[in-house]
């Protein structure tokens, strides 16, 4: 398969311009984006104070988590590097309380400064060259009191996932990010919770609750094979995805931080 050298920016992280097709199929046209968003539907009401505040959606995408805020009464802007999927995200959202701009996270303090009560910034940190940085970034645009809605790719998961397929060979030498040059869609930048962790306090911010999203549905040797199986995994899924050990091997680990309160002077 060939390389696509404009899927990589400058700044050496992973756009979608090219992709649109392939992420809407692979991501969201399979039983796991479904899976995902149907986790999501309960997750964010438990995890979030929503009180139709506005949001800003970064990375957004083709647009389904701006268009689940808007649907409970949230204006939505939804910031997306690249200008294919911001024209998906524009027909999926017509008529809907969301403003669109084209933008990657490291212009947003210009762009869209805030200070925003409500940050969504679910699988893009991933995708990114420098993960690190770009927390820093989305905590500067918080106001005092705001929460951030934070989801990303968990590395320890991919490892499990490579070990389960009998990739023992590159789990063992921990080769586990994507290139981002070829039409596979394996993360750049895989991130664990030890890194969440530690960036979350070097930016100011606390992890008040955290969750994983598919922590069995990716360990299936098989898919379910029937709509009551996948019934049953739903609710499995539902039941442990805030439970210890469980959450820690979710696909995905999702997170609300809050800016740390100030220290009072002395």
């Amino acid at each position: 398969m060939p390389d696509i050298p404009s899927s990589l920016s400058p700044a050496g992280d992973r756009h979608f311009d090219g992709l649109a097709d392939k992420f809407a199929d692979s991501l969201y046209g399979a039983a796991r984006g479904e899976l995902r968003l149907a986790l999501l539907d309960r997750l964010l009401p438990e995890m979030l104070d929503l009180d139709g505040q506005p949001v800003l959606d970064v990375g957004g995408g083709l647009g389904q988590l701006a268009a689940w805020f808007a649907a409970r009464g949230h204006p939505v802007t939804l910031a997306e590097p690249s200008g294919e999927m911001l024209e998906r995200a524009r027909a999926r959202l017509a008529g809907q309380p969301v403003s669109l701009l084209q933008a990657p996270l490291q212009a947003l303090p210009e762009c869209a400064p805030g200070p925003w009560r409500l940050i969504a910034c679910h699988a893009v940190l991933e995708w990114l060259a420098d993960p690190r940085s770009a927390l820093a970034t989305l905590a500067r645009l918080l106001a005092p009191g705001g929460q951030l809605s934070l989801m990303v790719f968990n590395r320890d998961a991919l490892r499990m996932s490579n070990v389960v397929k009998g990739n023992l060979e590159k789990a063992l030498a921990d080769r586990l990010e994507g290139t981002g040059k070829r039409r596979r869609l394996t993360p750049i930048s895989p991130l664990t919770h030890g890194q969440v962790e530690a960036w979350a306090a070097e930016s100011g911010l606390a992890i008040s609750a955290v969750a994983g999203i598919r922590v069995f549905h990716d360990y299936l040797r098989q898919p379910p094979p029937s709509d009551a199986d996948r019934a049953r995994l739903l609710a499995l899924e539902q039941r442990y995805c805030r439970v210890d050990p469980h959450w820690r091997l979710g696909r995905y680990l999702l997170y609300t931080l809050e800016p740390r309160p100030q220290e009072p002077l002395p």
